[in-house]
Protein backbone atom coordinates (compact mmCIF):
# COMPACT_ATOMS: atom_id res chain seq x y z
CA UNK A 1 0.00 0.00 0.00
CA UNK A 2 1.23 3.28 -1.27
CA UNK A 3 0.27 5.89 1.71
CA UNK A 4 3.40 8.62 1.65
CA UNK A 5 6.03 9.49 -0.08
CA UNK A 6 8.87 7.63 1.40
CA UNK A 7 6.57 5.09 0.01
CA UNK A 8 6.47 6.32 -3.79
CA UNK A 9 10.45 6.62 -3.07
CA UNK A 10 11.07 2.81 -2.23
CA UNK A 11 8.62 1.77 -5.08
CA UNK A 12 10.65 3.75 -7.61
CA UNK A 13 13.65 2.38 -5.71
CA UNK A 14 12.70 -1.12 -6.64
CA UNK A 15 11.49 -0.36 -10.27
CA UNK A 16 15.03 1.68 -11.08
CA UNK A 17 18.28 0.36 -12.28
CA UNK A 18 20.56 2.04 -9.24
CA UNK A 19 22.35 4.38 -11.56
CA UNK A 20 19.10 5.89 -12.81
CA UNK A 21 17.70 6.03 -8.90
CA UNK A 22 20.97 7.10 -7.33
CA UNK A 23 20.95 10.00 -10.37
CA UNK A 24 17.30 11.05 -8.51
CA UNK A 25 18.98 11.15 -5.43
CA UNK A 26 21.62 13.07 -6.45
CA UNK A 27 23.39 15.05 -4.05
CA UNK A 28 26.78 17.26 -4.28
CA UNK A 29 30.14 16.26 -2.27
CA UNK A 30 29.49 15.78 1.49
CA UNK A 31 24.97 16.01 1.20
CA UNK A 32 25.10 18.06 4.14
CA UNK A 33 23.00 20.42 2.16
CA UNK A 34 20.57 17.81 0.79
CA UNK A 35 20.13 16.06 4.64
CA UNK A 36 19.48 20.05 5.68
CA UNK A 37 16.76 20.41 3.45
CA UNK A 38 15.07 17.93 5.31
CA UNK A 39 16.16 18.12 8.55
CA UNK A 40 15.12 21.48 8.59
CA UNK A 41 11.70 20.85 8.55
CA UNK A 42 12.08 19.44 11.85
CA UNK A 43 13.13 22.97 13.21
CA UNK A 44 9.49 24.29 12.92
CA UNK A 45 6.68 23.68 14.73
CA UNK A 46 2.68 24.47 14.82
CA UNK A 47 0.64 26.70 17.30
CA UNK A 48 -2.49 25.29 16.64
CA UNK A 49 -5.81 26.47 17.04
CA UNK A 50 -9.09 25.32 18.72
CA UNK A 51 -12.95 24.78 17.91
CA UNK A 52 -12.68 26.65 14.18
CA UNK A 53 -14.51 25.13 11.88
CA UNK A 54 -13.13 23.53 9.38
CA UNK A 55 -15.95 21.98 7.91
CA UNK A 56 -14.43 23.13 4.61
CA UNK A 57 -10.75 23.71 3.89
CA UNK A 58 -9.65 25.42 0.68
CA UNK A 59 -6.34 25.02 -0.76
CA UNK A 60 -6.06 26.51 -3.75
CA UNK A 61 -4.26 29.62 -4.55
CA UNK A 62 -2.95 32.57 -6.96
CA UNK A 63 0.26 32.52 -8.42
CA UNK A 64 1.02 34.76 -11.11
CA UNK A 65 -2.25 35.78 -11.41
CA UNK A 66 -4.14 32.24 -12.34
CA UNK A 67 -6.24 30.30 -9.80
CA UNK A 68 -4.29 27.11 -9.05
CA UNK A 69 -6.49 24.03 -7.35
CA UNK A 70 -3.05 23.44 -5.06
CA UNK A 71 -0.13 25.59 -3.94
CA UNK A 72 2.27 22.52 -5.43
CA UNK A 73 3.56 22.86 -8.35
CA UNK A 74 6.00 20.51 -10.40
CA UNK A 75 9.88 21.58 -10.31
CA UNK A 76 12.15 21.35 -13.49
CA UNK A 77 14.24 18.27 -13.38
CA UNK A 78 16.19 17.29 -16.07
CA UNK A 79 15.81 13.73 -17.45
CA UNK A 80 12.62 12.95 -16.21
CA UNK A 81 12.00 10.71 -19.42
CA UNK A 82 14.66 8.51 -17.96
CA UNK A 83 12.38 7.23 -15.70
CA UNK A 84 9.18 6.24 -17.97
CA UNK A 85 8.39 6.37 -21.75
CA UNK A 86 7.35 9.98 -22.60
CA UNK A 87 8.15 10.79 -18.90
CA UNK A 88 7.66 14.88 -19.18
CA UNK A 89 4.27 14.36 -21.05
CA UNK A 90 3.16 12.07 -18.42
CA UNK A 91 4.09 14.38 -15.46
CA UNK A 92 2.15 17.40 -17.43
CA UNK A 93 -0.63 15.61 -18.02
CA UNK A 94 -0.80 15.25 -14.17
CA UNK A 95 -0.30 18.39 -13.33
CA UNK A 96 -3.39 19.59 -15.82
CA UNK A 97 -5.27 16.61 -13.88
CA UNK A 98 -4.84 18.24 -10.66
CA UNK A 99 -4.85 21.49 -11.21
CA UNK A 100 -1.50 22.88 -11.34
CA UNK A 101 1.50 23.79 -12.83
CA UNK A 102 4.24 21.84 -14.42
CA UNK A 103 7.50 23.38 -15.48
CA UNK A 104 9.89 21.71 -18.32
CA UNK A 105 13.60 21.45 -17.69
CA UNK A 106 15.45 22.71 -20.78
CA UNK A 107 17.41 19.21 -20.28
CA UNK A 108 14.41 17.68 -20.69
CA UNK A 109 13.57 14.26 -22.90
CA UNK A 110 10.09 15.53 -24.08
CA UNK A 111 10.49 18.33 -26.37
CA UNK A 112 8.91 22.07 -25.79
CA UNK A 113 6.64 21.39 -28.58
CA UNK A 114 5.67 17.72 -27.40
CA UNK A 115 5.20 18.83 -23.83
CA UNK A 116 2.86 21.54 -24.82
CA UNK A 117 0.86 19.52 -26.98
CA UNK A 118 0.40 17.17 -24.47
CA UNK A 119 -1.42 19.39 -21.90
CA UNK A 120 -3.06 21.97 -21.26
CA UNK A 121 -2.14 22.77 -17.95
CA UNK A 122 -0.20 26.05 -17.23
CA UNK A 123 3.19 25.08 -18.59
CA UNK A 124 6.02 27.45 -17.26
CA UNK A 125 9.69 26.24 -19.06
CA UNK A 126 13.04 26.62 -17.38
CA UNK A 127 16.03 27.96 -19.25
CA UNK A 128 19.82 28.74 -18.17
CA UNK A 129 21.53 31.54 -20.58
CA UNK A 130 23.73 29.39 -22.46
CA UNK A 131 27.51 30.47 -23.57
CA UNK A 132 25.86 30.91 -27.30
CA UNK A 133 23.22 33.80 -26.80
CA UNK A 134 21.42 32.35 -29.70
CA UNK A 135 21.02 28.99 -28.16
CA UNK A 136 18.95 30.78 -25.52
CA UNK A 137 17.27 32.74 -27.53
CA UNK A 138 16.12 30.14 -30.00
CA UNK A 139 14.58 28.27 -26.81
CA UNK A 140 13.07 31.44 -25.32
CA UNK A 141 11.03 31.58 -29.21
CA UNK A 142 10.29 28.03 -29.22
CA UNK A 143 8.62 28.61 -25.90
CA UNK A 144 7.32 31.40 -26.65
CA UNK A 145 5.57 30.05 -29.83
CA UNK A 146 4.41 27.13 -28.13
CA UNK A 147 2.03 28.54 -25.66
CA UNK A 148 4.22 28.34 -22.43
CA UNK A 149 3.44 31.19 -19.90
CA UNK A 150 6.55 31.92 -17.67
CA UNK A 151 9.59 31.93 -18.05
CA UNK A 152 11.49 30.08 -15.16
CA UNK A 153 15.32 31.40 -15.04
CA UNK A 154 17.64 29.41 -13.08
CA UNK A 155 21.26 31.02 -12.09
CA UNK A 156 22.42 28.72 -9.53
CA UNK A 157 24.58 26.97 -12.12
CA UNK A 158 27.37 28.50 -13.20
CA UNK A 159 29.51 25.07 -13.09
CA UNK A 160 28.07 21.66 -12.47
CA UNK A 161 27.92 20.80 -9.05
CA UNK A 162 30.17 17.58 -7.90
CA UNK A 163 27.90 14.95 -7.91
CA UNK A 164 30.50 11.80 -6.57
CA UNK A 165 27.77 9.15 -6.68
CA UNK A 166 27.06 10.01 -10.83
CA UNK A 167 31.15 9.65 -11.25
CA UNK A 168 31.11 6.41 -9.34
CA UNK A 169 28.46 5.11 -11.40
CA UNK A 170 29.43 5.95 -14.00
CA UNK A 171 26.30 7.70 -15.43
CA UNK A 172 26.29 9.06 -18.79
CA UNK A 173 23.51 10.61 -21.38
CA UNK A 174 22.46 7.96 -22.98
CA UNK A 175 22.67 4.77 -19.58
CA UNK A 176 25.41 2.51 -20.84
CA UNK A 177 25.52 -0.76 -19.50
CA UNK A 178 28.73 -1.58 -18.19
CA UNK A 179 30.37 -4.44 -16.63
CA UNK A 180 29.92 -3.24 -13.11
CA UNK A 181 26.31 -2.41 -13.63
CA UNK A 182 25.34 -5.32 -15.61
CA UNK A 183 24.10 -7.45 -13.51
CA UNK A 184 21.78 -4.56 -11.63
CA UNK A 185 20.52 -3.90 -15.55
CA UNK A 186 19.79 -7.34 -15.71
CA UNK A 187 17.30 -7.14 -12.76
CA UNK A 188 15.66 -4.51 -13.88
CA UNK A 189 14.21 -5.74 -17.26
CA UNK A 190 10.53 -4.50 -17.00
CA UNK A 191 12.80 -0.86 -16.67
CA UNK A 192 14.88 -1.70 -20.17
CA UNK A 193 11.39 -3.24 -21.91
CA UNK A 194 9.69 0.26 -21.36
CA UNK A 195 12.28 2.57 -22.37
CA UNK A 196 12.54 0.44 -25.25
CA UNK A 197 9.58 2.80 -26.36
CA UNK A 198 10.71 5.73 -25.89
CA UNK A 199 11.54 7.90 -28.72
CA UNK A 200 14.89 9.04 -27.64
CA UNK A 201 17.41 9.04 -24.61
CA UNK A 202 19.25 12.21 -24.65
CA UNK A 203 18.24 16.22 -24.34
CA UNK A 204 15.51 16.55 -27.34
CA UNK A 205 15.37 20.57 -27.08
CA UNK A 206 19.01 20.41 -28.58
CA UNK A 207 18.50 17.40 -30.77
CA UNK A 208 18.84 18.94 -34.69
CA UNK A 209 20.62 22.20 -33.44
CA UNK A 210 22.87 23.87 -36.25
CA UNK A 211 25.10 24.28 -34.01
CA UNK A 212 25.73 20.43 -33.43
CA UNK A 213 28.24 18.97 -35.31
CA UNK A 214 27.15 15.52 -33.80
CA UNK A 215 23.66 14.66 -33.77
CA UNK A 216 23.91 10.98 -31.63
CA UNK A 217 22.91 11.75 -28.21
CA UNK A 218 26.64 11.46 -26.60
CA UNK A 219 27.29 14.59 -29.24
CA UNK A 220 24.27 16.29 -27.82
CA UNK A 221 25.31 15.55 -24.09
CA UNK A 222 29.11 17.35 -24.84
CA UNK A 223 27.17 20.23 -26.67
CA UNK A 224 25.38 21.21 -23.80
CA UNK A 225 27.83 20.60 -21.20
CA UNK A 226 30.11 23.23 -22.90
CA UNK A 227 27.12 25.76 -23.11
CA UNK A 228 27.43 26.32 -19.31
CA UNK A 229 28.41 30.00 -18.70
CA UNK A 230 30.53 30.76 -16.21
CA UNK A 231 30.49 34.95 -17.13
CA UNK A 232 26.38 35.68 -16.85
CA UNK A 233 25.43 38.60 -14.43
CA UNK A 234 22.62 40.33 -13.97
CA UNK A 235 23.29 42.83 -17.39
CA UNK A 236 21.95 39.09 -19.03
CA UNK A 237 18.85 38.82 -16.78
CA UNK A 238 17.85 42.65 -17.88
CA UNK A 239 18.44 41.17 -21.88
CA UNK A 240 16.42 38.25 -21.11
CA UNK A 241 13.91 40.44 -19.50
CA UNK A 242 13.86 42.52 -22.23
CA UNK A 243 13.02 39.53 -24.50
CA UNK A 244 10.39 37.64 -22.83
CA UNK A 245 7.08 39.11 -22.80
CA UNK A 246 5.40 36.94 -20.14
CA UNK A 247 6.10 36.92 -16.25
CA UNK A 248 9.78 35.94 -15.68
CA UNK A 249 10.42 33.68 -12.46
CA UNK A 250 14.12 33.31 -11.19
CA UNK A 251 15.23 29.82 -9.49
CA UNK A 252 18.03 29.96 -7.29
CA UNK A 253 17.91 32.98 -4.78
CA UNK A 254 18.82 32.22 -1.55
CA UNK A 255 20.16 35.79 -0.46
CA UNK A 256 17.99 38.96 0.39
CA UNK A 257 20.06 41.42 -1.59
CA UNK A 258 19.83 38.95 -4.60
CA UNK A 259 15.56 38.92 -3.93
CA UNK A 260 15.79 42.90 -4.00
CA UNK A 261 17.84 43.11 -7.26
CA UNK A 262 16.02 40.61 -9.17
CA UNK A 263 12.71 41.98 -8.25
CA UNK A 264 13.87 45.74 -9.43
CA UNK A 265 14.82 43.50 -12.94
CA UNK A 266 10.91 42.65 -13.78
CA UNK A 267 10.99 39.08 -11.91
CA UNK A 268 7.69 38.97 -10.87
CA UNK A 269 8.38 35.58 -9.11
CA UNK A 270 11.42 34.22 -6.83
CA UNK A 271 12.29 30.47 -6.52
CA UNK A 272 14.33 30.14 -2.65
CA UNK A 273 15.94 26.86 -3.77
CA UNK A 274 19.60 25.20 -3.15
CA UNK A 275 19.03 22.66 -6.39
CA UNK A 276 18.38 20.72 -3.94
CA UNK A 277 21.44 20.16 -2.58
CA UNK A 278 23.06 19.16 -5.88
CA UNK A 279 25.14 22.16 -6.99
CA UNK A 280 27.33 23.95 -3.91
CA UNK A 281 27.41 21.82 -0.56
CA UNK A 282 26.96 23.48 2.62
CA UNK A 283 24.26 26.00 2.11
CA UNK A 284 21.47 26.35 4.69
CA UNK A 285 18.40 25.18 4.36
CA UNK A 286 15.72 26.60 1.68
CA UNK A 287 12.83 26.79 4.16
CA UNK A 288 15.42 28.50 6.84
CA UNK A 289 15.98 31.13 3.98
CA UNK A 290 12.75 31.82 3.00
CA UNK A 291 11.93 34.28 5.20
CA UNK A 292 14.67 36.10 4.53
CA UNK A 293 13.66 36.53 1.03
CA UNK A 294 10.06 37.35 1.83
CA UNK A 295 10.76 39.97 3.76
CA UNK A 296 13.16 41.20 1.44
CA UNK A 297 10.76 41.48 -1.43
CA UNK A 298 8.33 43.16 0.70
CA UNK A 299 5.26 41.91 -1.40
CA UNK A 300 6.66 43.06 -4.73
CA UNK A 301 7.07 39.72 -6.12
CA UNK A 302 5.85 36.03 -5.18
CA UNK A 303 7.66 33.81 -3.46
CA UNK A 304 8.16 29.81 -4.48
CA UNK A 305 9.82 27.68 -1.73
CA UNK A 306 11.88 24.64 -3.48
CA UNK A 307 14.14 22.00 -1.48
CA UNK A 308 13.04 19.26 0.71
CA UNK A 309 9.19 18.85 0.58
CA UNK A 310 7.97 15.30 1.16
CA UNK A 311 4.70 16.53 3.62
CA UNK A 312 1.53 18.30 3.28
CA UNK A 313 3.07 19.87 6.31
CA UNK A 314 5.90 21.06 4.81
CA UNK A 315 4.07 23.03 2.64
CA UNK A 316 1.81 24.77 5.32
CA UNK A 317 4.84 25.41 7.35
CA UNK A 318 6.34 27.62 3.83
CA UNK A 319 3.30 29.11 3.17
CA UNK A 320 3.27 29.55 6.71
CA UNK A 321 6.26 32.00 6.29
CA UNK A 322 5.62 33.81 3.49
CA UNK A 323 5.54 31.58 0.29
CA UNK A 324 2.74 31.47 -2.39
CA UNK A 325 3.21 28.05 -3.64
CA UNK A 326 5.92 25.13 -3.11
CA UNK A 327 7.62 23.35 -6.12
CA UNK A 328 8.36 19.49 -5.78
CA UNK A 329 11.20 17.66 -7.90
CA UNK A 330 12.14 13.99 -6.13
CA UNK A 331 8.24 13.75 -4.69
CA UNK A 332 7.11 14.11 -8.29
CA UNK A 333 10.10 11.93 -9.64
CA UNK A 334 9.51 8.96 -7.28
CA UNK A 335 5.84 8.75 -8.42
CA UNK A 336 6.78 9.39 -12.24
CA UNK A 337 9.09 6.00 -11.87
CA UNK A 338 6.86 3.84 -9.66
CA UNK A 339 3.80 4.25 -12.13
CA UNK A 340 3.86 6.64 -14.68
CA UNK A 341 1.34 9.42 -14.93
CA UNK A 342 -0.89 7.94 -12.17
CA UNK A 343 2.33 7.71 -9.95
CA UNK A 344 2.58 11.54 -10.41
CA UNK A 345 -0.89 12.66 -9.77
CA UNK A 346 -0.69 10.15 -6.47
CA UNK A 347 2.41 12.23 -5.54
CA UNK A 348 0.00 15.35 -5.66
CA UNK A 349 -2.86 13.74 -4.10
CA UNK A 350 -0.88 12.42 -1.25
CA UNK A 351 0.49 15.59 -0.61
CA UNK A 352 -2.47 17.61 -1.11
CA UNK A 353 -4.66 15.40 1.51
CA UNK A 354 -1.79 15.83 3.97
CA UNK A 355 -1.84 19.38 3.78
CA UNK A 356 -5.69 19.19 3.89
CA UNK A 357 -5.44 17.35 7.07
CA UNK A 358 -2.99 19.80 8.32
CA UNK A 359 -4.88 23.16 7.66
CA UNK A 360 -7.85 21.52 9.60
CA UNK A 361 -5.91 19.94 12.63
CA UNK A 362 -4.12 23.72 12.74
CA UNK A 363 -7.63 24.88 12.80
CA UNK A 364 -6.48 27.19 9.76
CA UNK A 365 -9.13 25.83 7.09
CA UNK A 366 -7.75 28.27 4.10
CA UNK A 367 -4.19 28.69 3.01
CA UNK A 368 -4.71 32.36 3.71
CA UNK A 369 -4.69 32.00 7.16
CA UNK A 370 -1.48 30.88 7.51
CA UNK A 371 1.17 33.08 8.74
CA UNK A 372 3.77 32.92 10.92
CA UNK A 373 1.49 33.47 13.95
CA UNK A 374 0.60 29.30 13.16
CA UNK A 375 4.70 28.04 13.82
CA UNK A 376 7.23 28.28 16.50
CA UNK A 377 11.06 27.25 15.99
CA UNK A 378 12.49 24.75 17.95
CA UNK A 379 15.90 26.46 19.14
CA UNK A 380 18.69 25.72 18.61
CA UNK A 381 18.66 24.49 15.31
CA UNK A 382 20.54 20.96 14.91
CA UNK A 383 20.74 18.58 12.03
CA UNK A 384 22.06 15.43 14.50
CA UNK A 385 19.37 13.33 15.52
CA UNK A 386 17.01 14.52 18.23
CA UNK A 387 17.57 12.91 21.72
CA UNK A 388 15.78 13.57 24.79
CA UNK A 389 16.90 16.17 27.47
CA UNK A 390 19.53 14.63 30.16
CA UNK A 391 17.99 14.14 33.35
CA UNK A 392 17.01 17.47 35.59
CA UNK A 393 17.67 19.63 32.03
CA UNK A 394 14.47 21.52 30.45
CA UNK A 395 12.75 20.57 27.43
CA UNK A 396 14.15 22.77 24.55
CA UNK A 397 12.73 26.07 24.47
CA UNK A 398 10.09 27.43 21.66
CA UNK A 399 9.41 30.42 20.60
CA UNK A 400 7.33 32.09 18.52
CA UNK A 401 8.47 32.79 14.36
CA UNK A 402 8.89 35.81 13.94
CA UNK A 403 11.43 37.64 11.25
CA UNK A 404 14.30 37.05 9.94
CA UNK A 405 16.43 36.92 13.17
CA UNK A 406 14.02 33.32 14.09
CA UNK A 407 15.55 31.14 11.46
Amino acid sequence: MTVSIEDLRQRAQRRLPRTVFDYIEGFSDDGFTVTANRRSFERYLFQSRALVDVSAVDHSTTLLGEKLATPIILAPTGLAGLLAPRGEEMAAKAAASRGTVFTLSTMSIGTIEEVASAASTPLWFQLYIWKDRSVTRSLLDRAKAAGYRALCLTVDVPVMGNREQDRRNGFTIPPRIHFSNVLDVLRHLGWVLRMSSSPRATFGNFVGHPALTRTDAVGVARFTNHQFDTSVTWKDVEWLRSLWPGPLVIKGITHPEDARRAVSLGAEALIVSNHGGRQLDFLPAAIDLLPEVVDAVEGRAEVILDGGIRRGSDIAKAIAMGARACMVGRPFLYGLAADGQAGVELALDLLTSELDRTLALLGKPRLSDLDRTALRVDAPASLEPRTSPRHGEPPTSLKPVGGTHDT
